[in-house]
Order: structure tokens, then C-alpha cells, then sequence
């Protein structure tokens, strides 16, 4: 690891102006390239105190052994050699972003005498116009199928092609009309390169000439009484109507734009572009990339515009290119934009209409990626055993952490104060042993004492479950044999050979709803959500229980810090680590469910009624009664009898419904006392008592006027 200050230039030597520049590392390789307004300035930034830098430029300035630098005019001439350069050294510091695939594109070969109509992949060649890209070949093969009925392009190879011209006899495709047979000179070259001209004219959005034109045709052959003619002519409207439809109309004003919509988290990021031509999404693509480097959304997009637009001219770069978060600054990126098209390009934030809303859709499919990019990831058995070996060697345990166990609290303003314990079995969730618990031990708002409690429940079910088992002996047990928390364990005399005394056990063994407790195993890692006071409430509560052999940290969601109870300083792992994904990915899973338990509890809580009091009465029966009696109310002033006609409801829950309505009924009307007038509920008498608080009808005279 170098020391930054070993190859820090003079302060003197950088100069104050626009540039771009190089980290490399003791064997010269190019780690990093970044481009800066001011080189002066923004190489003084990785030349500061170690504490005081993000943790992926930390790693990046130590492992660089030198830095240079090459002064440019302007900031545009800095963005087009800092794209050369990291196409050129592919530096391992900088955000590439990554196709998990080679996307489809349909080609015409305009280079060639007689053009030909196919899927291409890879880079484009020069002389060739694309269209795309496609997400399967398959949809463009389709859409060339239906195209070929109007514009009979060739599509055959150049052996195919060369065949025909030596035999004299074209291929099937000219047989049945789906190719004008150049090889055999049916069309001049001059004709079939028109008709590859409007074949890509239309694949532009240029669709209404080629329409009004066949249905010109078709009302000319029906009136010269050519049916024939004029059924193929109407075929081919419709074949042409039906490619329209493959690519969905989303702008009215027949815009020509790319959008590219950002999500991303601490790790990873998803790019997704989706291509309009003339109104209608005619590609979309995608890409993932791993934040090896602190970046903005503005510097994702910048860096997504790069590779978009690197090595494309002309009409491949729209007019109009819309974007979640602007570059910053914003200027050289238009201007080099502008540069590559030719003619002006505007980059912007939709706000508002059809563009926003299409935005909307095309940051869906972003997030989708990105999940599923997560998915795929996490399925593979190398992957997950390189994770599990990574966080084995930074923390420093025996062996790999095959069971991981993650806490996290949630809770709004300190109200329905909950945990989640989530479980991961070889680096994959188990979902059937997450665990969800309600804080008991206290009211109002402490993390720490929260994470504590839960710390100690879980792990006090797992001593109770090890005892009943047989796992420990007598000696082993608390002393006293004392359980807390209203864990019982297996009292004195239970034998797992009586059944009886096996019934008696497992119903020892039952939470409060009746499900067995599956807290047998233990895990070999508890990661908690939170830092250093969150580690120590969690190592502490296991000592309390005399539990040694469970090894403890901790994730902080600001800078990904692993921390350690007896550590005073985190363990910081790579940003490209697979163990820091996984931990990241137990971290964020453990918070999605606690904060979707917090949430239901809310939502709950604000919906419970006087109904749900009353023990056994689901919700089917609360639905017959309200339907029955038509509102709360008067289901309150019915009588036991009444109430039993409701069919379902005997006469012992009739009397419990009734007791249960009469305790939580309304207060007396409340009368404003100068008036005499009945005031409605929730409208403060202000005449007489304190403000807001009204005289309850039929209140004694001592009381009126006199409660405060």
C-alpha cells in the first residue's frame, strides 16, 4: 500500500487549467483516469488526510503509485480524451459499465452494391445503417418478414447470393415476392438501392408517405376494377400496420429522443436507455456497472453518455436526450454532444407530460435489472462461495459463515418500535426462518437497547431449544434453571419417549399464535444493521447468555464500515468485494422486512375498531355484521337477539360483540352551555370549562365552569 504523499506532485507543478489525468500503479498501469476543469484543484482533493476521503478513493489513491497529467483547450476536449483513454487502458477505478448481452441490431448494408437487410452484433462498421437495438433477434426478424411484402429488399448472404447469380435462378424469397432478385436482374442496382432507401426511411418513423401512397394504389386498382392488385395492395397496408404496431406509439408529437433512466445502490448501478424514433420506442438496452468509485447520479449518466455516444455520428445521436440528473457541469457534455450529431442536441430533465411519464417506465425497467442483475448473482455457487471466504478472511473466523443471521430496527418517531431477523443458508435467503419481533421491554425510541433485547430473545428460544434437546446437560443449564422472557423450557421428568411428555414439551415450545419456534440453529455470524454502539448491545447480550461461540459485526449504511465489537477502527472491505455484496444484500433484505412489518403494524393500528376486541371474531363475521346492520352504529344499538340473526354468531359471541361495542362507546353529546345547543364531536365549547374541552350533557352544576 503506497503512501499518496510518496508521489504527490508540488503544488506548483499542476497547472490551473482544463485536463485530463492518469493514476497508475507501481507497474504502470493505468488505474484511474478522470478529466477536471481545473487540474490544480481537483488533484488537491486526493492529496488530503486518508480519514477525510471516501473509502473508494482511499483504496484508489494507495494503491496508485504515481499520477500525470495532460492539459487540454477545453472541458469538451477533456471528455473525449478521457472516453479515449478509458477505452484505451480500461482502468480497474473507473465506472465501465457492462452488457450482459450482445443486443441485436437490424442492418443495411448501404456499403454494398446491392444492399442487404440482416441482424448484426458487436460494433458497428461504417457504411452500414442499424436499427435497434432489439432486445431478441427474433422480433427483428419478425418485423423484417412483414417488411419485405412492400420493400423486397435482398436478405440473403453473399454465397446465397452468388449462387443464384451463377445458376440464373433466384432463392424461394424471390419466388414468393419477399425479394426483388437482383442476382438474377429483375431490378437494376440503382432500383433495389431504392427501395433499401425506403425500406430505412420507413424504419425511421417515416411512415405516412409509404401508407397514403398503397392506399392511393388500392383506390386506384378498385376503381380499374383490379381486385387482385388491390387485395395484395391492402395485404401490404396491413403488413405494414402490423410492424407499426410492434413498436408502441408512447409520444404523440412524434419525437425523435433517447431516455436513460439511473438505478443504482451503495454497490452497483443499472443503466437503461430506451431508443424513440418518431414517437415509438423502436430499442431499448441496458447496462450494470460496479461503483468502484464515489460517483453521482449526474456522473453516471455523464459516464452512460460516453459509452452511448462515444463512436456514433451523425443522425445515431437523437435531437433530444432525456436524463434523471444532469451532468455537472452540464455545458461540455451538450456542446460534445452537439459535436457528434452535427447540429444541436438538448439534454434535460422531463418534468412533466408524456415524456415524464415514459421516463417513469423506462426507471421501472431499471430497477427490474438491477434486481435481476442482484438475482443472477446471487444464484451462483462460485460467486456465493468466494462471498462467503471474503467475509471469513475479514473478520477473521475459522471458517465460512454458512448460516448469517441480520437484525435491523424500525420504527416511526419511537411508535410500533419492531425487529426483523432475516436468515441466509449458504449465501442464500432462507425465507421460511425469518422472525419478526415486537419491542416489549421498554417505550419510545433506543436502537441500541432495542437491538439488545431482540439479540437476547432470539438467542434466549435457542438455549431453551438446546436444552430440550438434550444438547446440554443439567449442569450446563442457567443456574437455578431460571428462564426469562416466558421462555419455558422442558420441566423435570419430561421423557421424549412418552408422547404424552412430547406434547407437553412442544407445546412448551409454541410462540403466542401457536407456530412452532424454529430457533434450534444457531448461526456462525450475526450481522446487525448499524455501527459500533449496535455491535457492542448485540456482543453484549450474547456474553449476558454465556454464548462465545457466535461471531458478531456490524454494517453502516453511510460508507459500507464493518465494525467489530472488540475493534475500535472498521474493517473496510473493497468495493468490488463479494463478500461486502453479500453483506450488503443480508443488511438491506433484514431492513426491507422490518420496515415492511413497522409499516402493516401502523397501517393496523390505524384501522382497528371496538370489533377487534372481541376475541375469535374474524374478519368474515365482522363483514356479515356491518352488512347486516348497515354501520357501526346501529349494530351498537342492537339488542343480544338482534344480533344473534346475523347467521355465524351464537349467542355467546352476540353478548361479547355487545359488551365489547358498550365499552368502547361514544361519550355523551357535549351541550354548549351559554346556548343550550348540542355541539358536534370534536367542536370545542369555548364558553365555558377549558378551551376545547366540552360539558358533557347531564353533568352536575358544581362541575360546569369549573374543569381546567
Amino acid at each position: 500500500m503506497a503512501d499518496p504523499s510518496s508521489y504527490r506532485p508540488e503544488p506548483g507543478q499542476i497547472p490551473d487549467s482544463p485536463g485530463v489525468y492518469r493514476f497508475r500503479d507501481e507497474h504502470r498501469r493505468v488505474i484511474y483516469v478522470g478529466k477536471a476543469k481545473s487540474l490544480r484543484q481537483r488533484l488537491a482533493n486526493y492529496f488530503q488526510d486518508l480519514a477525510g476521503l471516501h473509502p473508494r478513493t482511499r483504496s484508489m489513491v494507495t494503491t496508485a503509485a504515481s499520477v500525470e497529467w495532460t492539459v487540454v483547450s477545453t472541458e469538451v476536449e477533456a471528455l473525449q480524451l478521457e472516453y479515449s483513454w478509458i477505452k484505451e487502458y480500461d482502468p480497474r477505478f473507473n465506472v465501465k459499465y457492462r452488457d450482459d448481452k450482445s443486443y441485436p441490431h437490424l442492418a443495411v448494408t448501404m456499403n454494398e452494391e446491392f444492399p442487404r437487410v440482416q441482424v448484426m452484433r458487436g460494433h458497428k462498421k461504417k457504411g452500414v445503417r442499424y436499427f435497434g437495438p432489439y432486445a431478441h433477434a427474433w422480433a427483428i426478424r419478425d418485423t423484417v418478414d412483414l417488411l419485405l411484402r412492400v420493400f423486397p429488399v435482398r436478405t440473403c448472404s453473399a454465397g446465397v447470393f452468388k449462387n443464384a447469380a451463377r445458376t440464373g435462378r433466384p432463392c424461394l424469397l424471390g419466388y414468393i415476392g419477399k425479394c426483388a432478385a437482383p442476382c438474377v436482374g429483375r431490378v437494376s442496382p440503382e432500383d433495389h438501392r431504392e427501395l433499401a432507401d425506403e425500406f430505412c426511411d420507413f424504419m425511421t418513423g417515416r411512415t405516412g408517405t409509404y401508407l397514403r401512397r398503397l392506399e392511393k394504389q388500392m383506390a386506384e386498382a378498385a376503381e380499374e376494377m383490379e381486385y387482385e392488385r388491390a387485395a395484395r395492395l391492402r395485404d401490404d397496408i396491413g403488413a405494414l400496420r402490423k410492424a407499426m404496431e410492434k413498436n408502441a406509439v408512447v409520444l404523440a408529437d412524434a419525437t425523435d429522443a433517447d431516455l436513460i433512466a439511473v438505478a443504482e445502490d451503495e454497490l452497483e448501478a443499472a443503466v437503461q436507455i430506451f431508443h424513440v424514433r418518431g414517437g415509438r420506442v423502436r430499442g431499448q438496452r441496458g447496462w450494470v456497472t460496479d461503483k468502484v468509485e464515489e460517483i453521482t447520479t449526474g456522473a453516471l449518466v455523464e459516464h452512460a453518455l460516453q459509452q452511448l455516444y462515444g463512436e456514433e455520428t451523425g443522425d445515431a445521436v437523437p435531437k433530444e436526450v432525456l436524463v434523471p440528473a444532469l451532468p455537472d457541469p452540464v455545458e461540455p457534455v451538450q456542446e460534445w454532444l452537439t459535436g457528434r450529431r452535427g447540429s444541436g442536441v438538448s439534454l434535460r430533465i422531463p418534468q412533466r407530460g408524456d415524456k415524464r411519464a415514459l421516463m417513469e417506465t423506462v426507471e421501472r425497467n431499471a430497477q427490474q435489472a438491477l434486481v435481476l442483475h442482484k438475482t443472477k448473482r446471487a444464484s451462483d455457487l462460485t460467486t456465493r462461495s468466494r462471498a462467503l471466504e471474503e467475509i471469513a478472511d475479514a473478520l477473521d473466523l475459522d471458517s465460512a459463515p454458512l448460516r448469517i443471521e441480520c437484525y435491523d430496527i424500525s420504527h416511526l418517531q419511537g411508535d410500533d418500535v419492531v425487529a426483523s431477523m432475516v436468515v441466509f443458508e449458504d449465501g442464500l435467503a432462507r425465507k421460511s426462518e425469518y422472525r419478526r419481533f415486537q419491542i416489549k421491554g421498554f417505550e419510545g425510541q433506543d436502537d441500541v437497547r432495542s437491538m439488545h433485547e431482540v439479540i437476547t430473545r432470539r438467542f434466549r428460544r435457542y438455549l431453551a431449544e438446546k436444552e430440550r434437546t438434550g444438547e446440554w446437560t443439567d449442569e450446563e443449564a442457567e443456574p437455578g434453571g431460571e428462564k426469562t422472557d416466558g421462555e419455558t423450557g422442558p420441566g423435570p421428568g419430561l421423557s421424549d419417549r412418552d408422547p404424552k411428555d412430547r406434547d407437553r414439551k412442544d407445546r412448551g415450545l409454541k410462540d403466542e399464535d401457536g407456530r412452532p419456534r424454529r430457533f434450534a440453529y444457531p448461526p456462525q455470524l450475526v450481522v446487525v444493521d448499524g455501527g459500533k454502539p449496535q455491535v457492542a448491545a448485540a456482543r453484549r447480550a450474547l456474553d449476558e447468555l454465556g454464548i462465545d461461540d457466535i461471531a458478531v459485526c456490524g454494517l453502516a449504511k453511510r460508507l459500507e464500515e464493518v465494525w467489530l465489537p472488540q475493534d475500535d477502527d472498521p474493517v473496510v472491505l473493497p468495493r468490488s468485494s463479494e463478500g461486502l455484496y453479500l453483506l450488503q444484500r443480508v443488511r438491506d433484505e433484514a431492513h426491507r422486512f422490518a420496515i415492511t412489518y413497522q409499516r402493516s403494524k401502523r397501517a393496523k393500528r390505524f384501522r382497528a375498531g371496538p370489533l377487534d376486541d372481541v376475541p375469535g371474531l374474524g374478519e368474515t363475521r365482522k363483514q356479515a355484521l356491518i352488512k347486516h346492520f348497515g354501520s357501526l352504529k346501529r349494530l351498537r344499538a342492537a339488542t343480544i337477539d338482534q344480533i344473534c340473526e346475523v347467521p355465524g354468531i351464537g349467542r355467546k359471541t352476540a353478548e361479547t360483540i355487545a359488551v365489547a361495542l358498550a365499552r368502547a362507546a361514544p361519550p355523551a353529546p357535549a351541550v354548549n352551555t351559554a346556548t343550550g345547543e348540542i355541539i358536534e364531536e370534536g367542536e370545542p365549547d369555548t364558553t365555558a370549562g377549558s378551551p376545547g374541552e366540552p360539558v358533557p350533557a347531564g353533568a352536575p352544576e358544581e362541575r360546569r365552569g369549573q374543569e381546567t
